[in-house]
């Protein structure tokens, strides 16, 4: 999936309502009061005595080839969003509050139809020049206009702007009750008008752009790796929302092909951190001289955030996945428990929800609030919606799944297919079943393997084609695939992000994250409901009842969450006491000369240290 262009505010994106106020405000809270009154000096999970300095090297596995993470063409490089900043910024323990950046106040009109944002007179780019207003104007009419959809989306009941005097500027809203609006317009990331007045922001580019954030690009290895350097007169460096932040003097990105390969290049030395995914590597992977000697630590850190959903999408722009029946079968037909036990060491947790590891995952029958948003669409939503809580398909995980062959078959049959000479065959047409699986890492062959050949057993053809990066992600912005593997995160506060993931716009919105072609006037009315709920209780119900839909749509063969960061690290780091709730805090870490010097005098082989 795209991970940059739409996730430089991925930490921050988020939905639901907002107390209403008449005066400044150094912050907003989802509900009630934000968490850090006026006067506090750094985030909980941040050590404001943290020592600045050192090198961090980090992997990305694929490659990028833009400058440019705002618009749809292109492949931008992981970690250019440090450059950017924006009005506000969220707190990483609490589920929904914002605080002051380049905006020092907010004031929200008490009918919600604007909000007033007053920038802080020391906010700069790095050229110097101050930010103003007209940055402000200039940054929400070309995300707008030129975009990437999904902040042409995220950004569209944003009216107009207006310049109140010279560092007060208004957003006019066009639809009041949707309470995330004075939020939403405080994640606008502030770009120079004067630096892209001569670029055409439509276009890829490799040369680097001006912005105001706490590091700028200091080279380029185009596809090859990408280093940013800490601004060392980052003009907010001593806020509150910035203090024992960004300690790193540099970080850099390599590309690596092959997942496989960045992973030895990390027990090599070649790189300092990274995050684990793959069970079987986090079991097995790390074995080595480097682990075995102290020099690699390996950590679980709880976490308490959304897990959100990953899963195989079906792409039901294809007449193949129209049929609900259909989706339904080939659910059953994936042996998760067979995976888990055999290829996982048992490490995950199946996901049953869109929210999962969350209070906003329907568990249950719909409750007495839910049914009243549910029942006026009772003859167009399944009934088993109703009757019984949605929870994936369970094998005796021996891997014999004949029981969900049977069940499957029958669903098939009800939908007009039939097996002829070891070939499932629609009974009409005469078509054969048979589709694509693409894939972007080739460590997931082994978890479709099986499956092809459960789906074998009822006579589906499925080949497994595995891609680079970039065709990936072409592949993926076009809606150019049948089934493949996709994450849709999902915050504590689900908002007007929810339209493009599965409103039925984005659905034939290229670019957008509604991967399955969700195309249904009961999810947007859902929607609605969520984004313009008045309260968090109304925001779970209204969660919970969107969350039952899409289940009961079989839109997506639900795969696995764990509720904690696997953490794999040279031994070069401190990090504080605290981390936060919602978030692993990397940004908070520095680096410990003393932890350095003994992995030289051990004779250590990180390249960073060298």
């Amino acid at each position: 999936m795209r991970v940059v262009g739409w996730l430089l505010l991925v930490a921050c994106l988020l939905g639901g309502t907002v107390p209403l106020v008449a005066a400044p405000q150094h912050g907003l809270a989802l509900h009630g009061e934000p968490h850090y009154p006026p006067d506090f000096t750094h985030f909980a999970y941040a050590n404001p005595d943290a020592p600045k300095g050192g090198a961090v090297r980090l992997a990305a596995v694929g490659t990028f080839d833009s400058l440019n993470p705002f618009i749809l063409r292109g492949t931008p490089p992981s970690g250019i969003g440090m450059l950017f900043d924006t009005l506000m910024v969220s707190s990483a323990d609490e589920a929904f509050s914002v605080y002051g950046l380049i905006a020092e106040t907010v004031e929200v009109d008490p009918d919600n139809r604007h909000a007033t944002f007053t920038l802080r007179r020391e906010a700069r780019f790095h050229d110097g020049q101050p930010i103003t207003v007209d940055d402000v104007l200039f940054s929400l009419e070309v995300l707008q206009r030129d975009g990437h959809p999904f902040y042409r989306s995220y950004y569209g009941q944003i009216e107009r702007a207006e310049a109140l005097d010279a560092r007060r500027v208004r957003f006019h809203f066009s639809d009041p009750d949707n309470r995330e609006l004075p939020l939403i317009a405080g994640q606008l990331p502030v770009l120079p008008r004067h630096d892209w007045e001569a670029r055409d922001f439509t276009r890829t580019t490799l040369e680097p752009p001006l912005g105001s954030g706490p590091y700028r690009i200091e080279a380029v290895d185009p596809g090859r790796s990408i280093t940013y350097r800490r601004v060392e007169d980052y003009w907010a460096a001593d806020l509150p929302v910035r203090r024992g932040m960004h300690n790193f003097d540099t970080i850099r990105y390599d590309f690596y092909r092959d997942a496989t390969v960045a992973l030895e290049a990390f027990k090599a030395g070649e790189y300092d951190f990274r995050q684990e995914n793959i069970a079987r590597q986090w079991a097995e992977g790390y074995a080595g001289p480097a682990l075995s000697r102290g020099w690699i630590r390996m950590e679980e850190i709880p976490n308490s955030q959304s897990q959100g959903m990953q899963g195989f999408a079906l792409n039901t722009r294809r007449p193949l996945f129209e049929d609900r029946r259909v989706r339904k079968a080939l659910g059953l037909l994936f042996d998760y428990e067979w995976v888990n036990r055999t290829l996982f060491h048992g490490a995950y947790v199946r996901s049953y929800s869109y929210w999962s590891n969350s209070e906003l995952a329907a568990t249950g029958l719909p409750s007495a609030a839910e049914l009243e948003l549910l029942e006026p669409w009772r003859d167009r939503l399944p009934p088993e919606l109703f009757e019984r809580e949605f929870r994936p398909p369970v094998t005796d995980g021996s891997g014999h799944v004949r029981p969900q062959l049977v069940q499957a078959l029958g669903l098939l049959r009800e939908a007009g297919w039939e097996v002829r000479d070891n070939r499932l065959i629609h009974q009409e047409s005469g078509r054969p079943f048979q589709f694509e699986i693409l894939l972007l890492n080739p460590s997931f062959e082994r978890v479709v393997l099986p499956y092809v050949r459960n789906l074998e057993r009822l006579g589906i053809r499925a080949r497994v084609r595995t891609v680079d990066s970039t065709q990936y992600q072409r592949r993926l912005d076009d809606f150019d695939f049948d089934l493949t593997v996709v994450v849709l995160p999902q915050s504590l506060s689900p908002g007007n992000e929810q339209f493009d993931l599965f409103g039925s716009a984005a659905a034939q919105t290229p670019g957008s994250r509604n991967y399955a072609g969700i195309d249904d006037p009961v999810v947007d009315a859902l929607i609605e409901r969520v984004v313009r709920a008045e309260s968090r209780e109304g925001l779970i119900t209204a969660t919970r009842a969107l969350d039952r839909v899409l289940l009961w749509g079989h839109y997506v063969i639900p795969n696995w969450h764990t509720d904690v960061y696997r953490v794999a690290y040279w031994d070069k780091f401190g990090r504080p006491t605290v981390t936060p709730r919602y978030a692993l805090g990397f940004e908070s870490w520095w680096i410990d000369p003393e932890r350095v010097a003994a992995l030289r005098a051990a004779g250590a082989t990180l390249r960073s240290i060298r």
